[in-house]
């Protein structure tokens, strides 16, 4: 049994030893491996370019990649301006908005219910050289363009529009992009008049909006969208387009008074009505003294009560009415 000892001893050494090196030898093969790469997944986004207000989309004559959004700088409406996680009033002029890196297809589908017209290369020049009265947006090619908001109408190349175009066309237009990351957006351009300091948008929700709002409410009583018709007129008239809007829903007596109407002149009369001279002085555009219990007794005797819940409502619940612009957007097709 003595004998056995140094061989159990030497076994037991010889084990530890060979332990101990295997142990060393993991260690230094683990010092001197390259660790993984983690690369954390980018997530795309989607982000909507939404537009309100009378604007037009056309592709950009220099660039294929470029599309233009163009309104008209009209009588009665604010400056435009930009709304992300900040906010900037933009004067009139020519401006590119840059966008983070994308991994959609610029397909630029479109929705039916926007309305689309055609215009001469010239025209489209001629509205993009009219200094002072355009705004212009130029940005890259969207995957689609989505209705932000619809309203009923018609719309066509005659006045009043036929029937036959009745349908809910789009007011508020989103173009939209899948991007990266939320950074990344930023607004340059050439004023008209003046200079313009690039602007970085903080986009944190994804939705930019490019707004241009009428510089005082809509009539509580105006039953003909007068605005709307205005304000489609006037983007027409810039892009030199032949295209008229009706709402079916409106009295047929609203084609007197509708500013897109080539007729109104001959009919029109320049006498305001007494719910007319009523709207006036909610907006502060008529003295009190204008209007009489006489006059708006005359509504009563009318019966014209629904006209009559609308002032009423005006005065002792908003002060004010809202704002409702339901003028077409309008793609202009190559």
């Amino acid at each position: 049994m003595k004998m056995r000892r140094p061989f159990a001893s030497a076994a037991v050494l010889l084990s530890s030893v060979l332990a101990v090196t295997t142990f060393f030898a993991g260690c230094d093969q683990s010092k001197n491996a390259s660790p993984a790469v983690s690369q954390a997944p980018v997530s795309a986004q989607k982000v909507y370019i939404q537009f309100e207000g009378p604007w037009a989309f056309a592709p950009d004559p220099k660039d294929a990649s470029m599309v233009l959004a163009i309104a008209p700088k009209a009588k009665g409406h604010r400056d435009l301006f930009v709304k992300a996680s900040n906010t900037m009033t933009l004067a009139s002029g020519a401006y590119d908005l840059a966008v983070p890196p994308r991994s959609g297809t610029a397909t630029a589908t479109f929705d039916p219910g926007i309305a689309h017209a055609k215009t001469d290369p010239a025209n489209l020049q001629h509205a993009l050289d009219a200094k002072g009265s355009r705004y212009v947006i130029r940005l890259p090619k969207p995957e689609a363009y989505v209705p932000a908001s619809r309203s009923r109408s018609r719309v066509g190349t005659t006045y009043p529009p036929d029937a036959t175009t009745e349908k809910d066309y789009a007011t508020e237009v989103s173009l939209l992009y899948t991007v990266a990351a939320l950074s990344g957006f930023s607004l340059s351009g050439t004023l008209d008049s003046g200079t313009f300091d690039p602007m970085l948008l903080q986009v944190e929700n994804p939705n930019v909006r490019f707004v241009i709002e009428p510089d005082q409410a809509d009539d509580p009583a105006d039953l003909c969208n007068l605005h709307s018709r205005a304000s489609f007129r006037d983007l027409t008239r810039l892009l030199n387009l032949t295209l008229y809007v009706d709402y079916p829903n409106d009295p047929v007596d609203c084609h007197k008074k509708d500013p897109q109407n080539p007729y109104r002149g001959k009919a029109a009369s320049g006498r305001r009505s007494t719910l007319d001279r009523w709207v006036a002085v909610l907006n502060g555009n008529l003295p009190a003294q204008a209007v009489t219990v006489e006059n708006l007794a005359g509504l009563v005797s009318n019966h014209r009560w629904n006209d009559l819940r609308r002032v009423a409502a005006a005065v002792f619940f908003f002060g004010k009415p809202s704002l409702d612009c339901k003028a077409p957007v309008v793609i202009i097709d190559p």
